[in-house]
């Protein structure tokens, strides 16, 4: 009898410490979504969220590969594939009080932090339940740079050396940051970025007096050594630790300062002369701080201008132009009517029309309406025979911009550019919205 009253009295306990103990992880489960949901909420505004650049597939004992709810955000891998990322900032508590950010010291918002081990628990459980592929992770300043620099470092040495953790990370290095710390961080992740923020000092000091460009590039700097060394080692070292393998990238905000878009373009240049510097964004600014007078009062993001400064930046990347031939003196800012390939090949009527079965394939790059596989295509095609304008609409060659700047084989139906006027196209190419659209009838298209 006693012995039955004894498991009895054991197995009344296991049952109350069970279910304590259920309640406590359901609390701090509850406690940690909602933290989740805060820092999602303050981590939104960073756009520089890209995981392009890194391949590493799935090995045994490891979890996850980088190819392959609240705070997750959609990118794009190396072969084009859209990914999903925790996108989420460590706590949104900081130091600093810039005008143009949501998380300013002196804002009256809903505050969180999230610990070392529940940022990494939430990353593997979202992972497990393929909710996502990786994490984007940054973080307000909360004491120092190094201090709050030597957490996120800790959250991706968690993941990749106790929980082997195989999936992209990408990590917002903080400015200011030691380079110790910067180089731990490119050891554990895929890619690391600074934001820049604001392209020039003395508007960056009238929006953010505690900021400067020197505590920015100097982790820029870092990073950018530490891939180069890690570059010469694993050429001597085959097993080497590579460095940050996706390497580096940067945010500008466009609208809160009064730069044009010729100074936003030139530091673009100037920042891909670096031999690790992958991509800059560029991000409208948003009114989140009405109240401070030293902003802009804009009803909407300037989102056109924004995408004209992303078309740019494409053209100075894979199309071979230059910036002074995007924009200079006379034309320091973007045409927000017609993309800058177009604005350029408006200005320049003298290099028009092109021979599309005899020029030279810098040349054909620079015709609107012809992208970089479309140019590959004519390249490696007039070899075989000459192409007119139904060949050419099959490799994708957007012919309704192109006609007014080429020649083929065929008699043109249209003048050229020469023939006409360059007003005369341009106006013919403007978009003029119609007053009643079917809505069926919208598409979203993207041409070149």
């Amino acid at each position: 009898m006693v012995f039955i009253l004894f498991h009895l009295v054991r197995f009344f306990l296991i049952a109350i410490f069970g279910k304590i103990i259920g309640l406590t992880a359901a609390i701090m489960n509850e406690n940690v979504l909602q933290k989740l949901k805060i820092l999602a909420e303050s981590a939104k505004y960073d756009v520089s969220c890209s995981s392009s650049g890194t391949t590493r597939s799935n090995k045994a004992g490891t979890l996850g590969n980088t190819v392959g709810g609240w705070g997750i955000c959609h990118s794009f891998a190396e072969d084009g594939r859209c990914i999903s990322l925790l996108k989420v900032m460590l706590t949104n508590y900081c130091i600093y009080d810039c005008a143009y950010c949501i998380n300013r010291r002196t804002n009256d918002l809903p505050r969180a932090t999230l610990s070392v081990s529940e940022l990494v628990d939430l990353t593997m459980e979202f992972y497990r339940r393929n909710y996502i592929e990786g994490l984007f992770l940054s973080s307000g300043v909360v004491r120092s740079p190094d201090y709050t620099m030597e957490r996120l470092v800790r959250v991706a040495k968690d993941l990749r050396t106790v929980h082997r953790f195989n999936g992209y990370i990408h990590l917002k290095s903080i400015p200011g940051a030691s380079r110790e710390l910067v180089n731990e961080a490119g050891l554990y992740a895929d890619r690391l970025s600074v934001n820049v923020e604001i392209p020039k000092e003395e508007n960056l000091k009238h929006l953010a007096p505690e900021k400067d460009h020197k505590s920015v590039y100097a982790p820029m700097l870092y990073i950018q050594q530490g891939a180069l060394e890690s570059a010469e080692e694993r050429k001597k070292y085959r097993y080497a630790p590579r460095f940050a393998p996706a390497g580096q990238s940067t945010q500008m905000i466009v609208g809160a300062t009064p730069e044009t878009d010729k100074d936003i373009l030139s530091l673009s240049s100037a920042l891909y002369q670096r031999p690790t510097m992958r991509r800059v964004y560029y991000s409208g600014y948003v009114s989140v701080n009405t109240y401070d007078k030293r902003l802009p009062a804009l009803k909407q993001p300037p989102l056109v201008r924004e995408n004209r400064l992303y078309q740019a930046d494409w053209l100075m990347r894979f199309y071979e132009f230059k910036v002074d031939e995007i924009v200079d003196e006379a034309y320091p800012d973007l045409d927000l009517e017609i993309d800058p390939k177009l604005a350029w090949a408006l200005r320049h009527p003298e290099r028009f029309p092109v021979d599309i079965n005899k020029a030279d394939y810098e040349m054909i790059l620079r015709v609107p309406g012809i992208g970089v596989k479309s140019a590959r295509l004519i390249i490696a095609s007039r070899r075989f025979s000459k192409l007119g304008s139904y060949e050419l609409k099959k490799m994708g060659v957007v012919m309704k911009k192109a006609q007014y700047f080429i020649t083929c084989s065929e008699l043109p139906t249209l003048r050229t550019v020469n023939e006409m006027t360059p007003q005369a196209v341009r106006s013919l190419l403007i978009p003029h919205p119609k007053k009643k659209v079917d809505e069926r009838q919208l598409t979203l298209a993207f041409e070149d």
